[in-house]
């Protein structure tokens, strides 16, 4: 699945209530400040209602009344109340920015911790994108709607509630007026809100169709150019645009439309209750400060309600990031300890396949390996060729228990390798990648991942052992150097040796080589080839290699084809053979032959010049 598909489904999941009360559980482990949070917000809306009523007590009691006395002492409430006020909204603010930072907190720590345990498949079929996104917007979406989505309802909540409290107490028969309006104000907003949301969506999905355009004509520009696509691709991406526009277009055309009609309504209300009030008021039973009083709170529940009805709007996205973080964090490793499985501390022995059968997925029609069977004894080489797709990576992946054999099975110091746990096998097993990584900090700290209690003497000694002692002591700061993100500050073959230092550092049972040598040049090549010689004594051995030269000196060659093995035997027994091996290898050394007489040359014309 593309992650452009992983990404618009964010915006076609529907609300979804279990996941909303599930998000919110991500509080309660933080109730202490959820209620403080709450109680903070409730004396906001109390305090901002009467403020409203000391207006209009200013109002009647002082401007009507000049009562210059009461005035004063009026206003001194007034501003006591706006110092409390103040000190309220920083509390709840505070309280809610915090709330959300520790809720995002947990979540991405459930993650990661979800992430270190998934099985290697997970990763094959999931795109890293996804997966970043998870942890970072999905979350912070989230985490917003916890704080401050649920900050904006329950204000906007117990604003228009203390609001139409203190209404109903000037004056019932007005009260009863602007408890009319809210609900269709309400509804109204949330309409319009998702109407909005929806043209907003169209123009976040066509963003992406048009950023995936101009990365794909900016990066294939000479492929565009040769084969003349200029006028077809602007034709293309002009229809791209055409769409953004007219999604954005009513959008915000919705958008300028929502708040004049929120105003109308409001207006309407307002002059009901300045109509019904003037009568009330010839009848005495309504003051011009409760009249002004009305106003005010119909005009100051407009904003509550915007506010909610954007959460609403926004609450749907959030759900949807809700739903893709439950995903993850509920997801089960398809590879897991058995209840009984053991930890025998070493798994040195025979490795023994017996009737093995592995697909991918759902392929089962075409297995990478059919009844495979297969006896590694402790201590030996073995390297593995065949053509790409053959199934030698997913032999050695078989046997890092990465993957399980749907039928049959793999023995490991004679048990089961399934009744041992995952730690014991993993943990002994030392591989090198065709492709090394490294992690951002110091070499010593790289060569450290292979056994963590290592001390720094023994990382020096690993690190000679690789051959990766040399190039390491003349940086200047030695191990203590910064690789980078990924070793981006060294070599290819750099990062090769320390990969390969840091497996000697493990000291491992089990040895893995997949294409180790295939990006580094002949020097690097030749020093990873004696470190790789040490390294494999009286260690069980696998190697991956498309160049045959370095496996001569392997116990045993495989040959894999076809879900099994066509051919096996030591470089010199294959090669009398002149099988599939032989092909191989004749051919691989005619075009090295062919490269070093062509470099030759070039050298010699070079000199003559």
């Amino acid at each position: 699945m593309s992650e452009q598909h992983f990404e618009e489904e964010e915006f076609s999941t529907q609300f979804n209530g279990q996941t909303i009360l599930r998000i919110l559980k991500q509080g309660l482990p933080h109730w202490p400040l959820m209620a403080f949070f709450l109680g903070a917000i409730t004396l906001t809306a109390f305090v901002d209602s009467y403020m409203t009523f000391l207006s209009k007590r200013i109002i009647d009691e002082g401007i009507v009344a000049r009562d210059t006395e009461k005035l004063i002492e009026i206003v001194m409430q007034y501003g006591i109340f706006i110092v409390i006020q103040a000190v309220l909204v920083f509390a709840f603010i505070m309280a809610a920015g915090r709330l959300g930072e520790r809720v995002q907190y947990d979540l991405r720590k459930q993650m990661f911790a979800k992430l270190q345990g998934l099985s290697l498949s997970y990763y094959s079929r999931t795109p890293v994108g996804w997966l970043m996104s998870r942890v970072t917007s999905d979350t912070t979406r989230v985490g917003e709607l916890v704080s401050w989505g649920f900050l904006d309802t329950m204000w906007g909540i117990t604003n228009i509630i203390t609001a139409l409290g203190f209404m109903l107490f000037i004056n019932w028969r007005l009260g009863l007026i602007a408890a009319v309006i809210i609900p269709i104000l309400v509804v109204v907003a949330a309409e319009f809100k998702k109407k909005i949301l929806v043209e907003y969506r169209q123009v976040r999905k066509t963003n992406s169709q048009i950023t995936g355009a101009y990365n794909e004509n900016i990066t294939g520009v000479r492929v565009v150019k040769s084969l003349r696509r200029e006028e077809k691709n602007l034709e293309e991406f002009g229809v791209l645009s055409q769409n953004m526009y007219s999604a954005a277009f009513r959008a915000a055309w919705l958008s300028a439309l929502f708040l004049p009609t929120v105003q109308l309504l409001s207006a309407a209300a307002v002059a009901a209750v300045l109509w019904v009030g003037g009568w009330e008021f010839s009848q005495g039973t309504v003051t011009i400060g409760g009249i002004q009083a009305f106003v005010s709170y119909i005009t100051f529940m407009l904003w509550p309600i915007q506010e909610m009805a954007r959460v609403y709007a926004e609450m749907q996205q959030a759900v949807a990031s809700g739903e893709r973080i439950f995903s993850l964090i509920d997801a089960v490793p398809e590879i897991q300890d058995r209840p009984n499985a053991v930890n025998p501390g070493s798994i040195r022995g025979d490795i023994v396949f017996e009737d093995v059968t592995f697909w991918y997925d759902d392929e089962k029609e075409n297995p990478v390996l059919e009844n495979f069977n297969l006896r590694i004894r402790e201590g030996e080489t073995i390297a593995l060729v065949g053509p790409t797709g053959a199934g030698k990576s997913t032999l050695v992946n078989l046997v890092c228990r990465f993957f399980e054999p749907q039928q049959g099975v793999i023995r490991m110091a004679g048990h089961d390798y399934k009744d041992l746990t995952l730690h014991a096998i993993h943990s002994r097993i030392g591989m090198v990648l065709q492709t090394p990584h490294l992690f951002s900090g110091t070499i010593r700290e790289n060569l450290r991942y292979g056994r963590l209690e290592a001390t720094d003497q023994e990382i020096e000694d690993a690190a000679k052992m690789a051959g990766a002692d040399g190039f390491i002591l003349e940086l200047d700061k030695g191990y203590d150097t910064e690789v980078g993100e990924g070793g981006v500050l060294l070599s290819v073959g750099q990062k090769q040796l320390i990969s390969l230092a840091r497996a000697v550092l493990a000291d491992p049972d089990i040895f893995v080589m997949d294409e180790a040598t295939s990006s580094v040049d002949t020097l690097t090549e030749a020093l990873i080839q004696q470190a790789m010689n040490r390294m494999m004594e009286g260690r069980t051995s696998f190697i991956i290699a498309h160049r045959l030269s370095t496996i001569k000196k392997a116990d045993r060659i495989l040959v894999i084809e076809n879900g099994g093995v066509s051919e096996m035997g030591t470089h010199a027994e294959l090669i009398k053979a002149r099988g599939h091996y032989y092909n191989l290898y004749t051919k691989q050394f005619r075009e090295e032959m062919a490269g070093q007489e062509q470099a030759a040359l070039h050298e010699d014309s070079t000199i003559a010049a």
